[in-house]
């Protein structure tokens, strides 16, 4: 009698360019975690609680004691809201990886053939993706408490564009952090103080000159700042018009991407 021995079948993906296959990747793991998310609309909602919160409070209960040069508070105060909502959103990227490193998910991803680097350029195109969405909800509630855009669509545009390239830029450090943590509750809790004083010790709610004069240099210079003071600078121009806000804010971000993308890719090898 013959044996007959079958052979593990091997499927092959069709021959590709390595770089077309990492874009093919990222376009996949971003759809499943825009599923995911979309399976989830309380994230979303509870991504708009806090930010609403912080404009209703400052807009109606210290807006009255909060003064700043060349225009209402409110005008001032939104671009610092628009930067606090892609911050505390880039957390969501961290605690996202995080759990899907306590799941098991990334080690399911790394037995597959896909590229190293989809795992997390999916999840920052994603959570790049949520933040598109909740910021023009957090534009329509400002329109609501009276913000308005001093420079037209295209400045409103362009200042959204600026902060949404900002969080982007954001999410790849908390990536590592999400990396580096056992749990999605510790990624939190480690993210917090690396955030909050970049949020609170910065242009978003009130000037600079306003401050301790040790504080001033830091708050006028750290890259939320600068992400804030460009933003204002599209939306608002007049007397805060300063193109070169603008193009210092975009050298932050492509900066931090630059240094902080290739750590997190290492990171991810490692952590998997």
């Amino acid at each position: 009698m013959t044996t007959t021995t079958l052979s593990p079948t091997v499927v092959e993906r069709p021959k590709r360019s390595a770089f077309a296959w990492a874009v093919s990747d990222t376009i996949t793991v971003t759809r499943r975690n825009l599923i995911t998310l979309f399976r989830l609309p309380q994230m979303l909602i509870f991504s708009l609680v806090q930010p609403v919160i912080f404009v209703l409070m400052f807009r109606y209960v210290f807006g009255g004691a909060i003064r700043v040069p060349g225009v209402s508070y409110v005008n001032y105060l939104m671009p610092g809201v628009f930067a606090q909502t892609v911050a505390f959103g880039a957390i969501q990227t961290g605690i996202g990886l995080a759990e899907d490193l306590h799941k098991g998910l990334i080690e399911r991803f790394r037995s597959l053939p896909m590229a190293r680097s989809a795992v997390l350029s999916g999840r920052t195109l994603a959570d790049l993706t949520r933040n598109v969405f909740v910021m023009f909800l957090m534009v329509a509630i400002g329109y609501l408490v009276g913000f308005r855009v001093q420079t037209g669509i295209f400045g409103l545009l362009g200042g959204m564009a600026v902060m949404l390239f900002f969080g982007f830029s954001l999410t790849w450090i908390f990536a590592i952090i999400g990396l580096s943590t056992t749990n999605a509750e510790t990624a939190q809790a480690a993210s917090f103080p690396i955030l909050a004083p970049l949020v609170f010790a910065s242009s978003a709610f009130v000037a600079v000159a306003s401050m301790p004069g040790w504080l001033q240099g830091f708050a006028k210079h750290q890259p939320l700042s600068v992400a804030i003071d460009a933003t204002r600078s599209l939306m608002l121009g007049g007397y805060y018009s300063s193109p070169g806000k603008v193009l210092a804010s975009l050298a932050w971000s492509v900066g931090i991407i630059a240094v902080f993308a290739p750590l997190a890719v290492r990171k991810y090898r490692r952590a998997a």
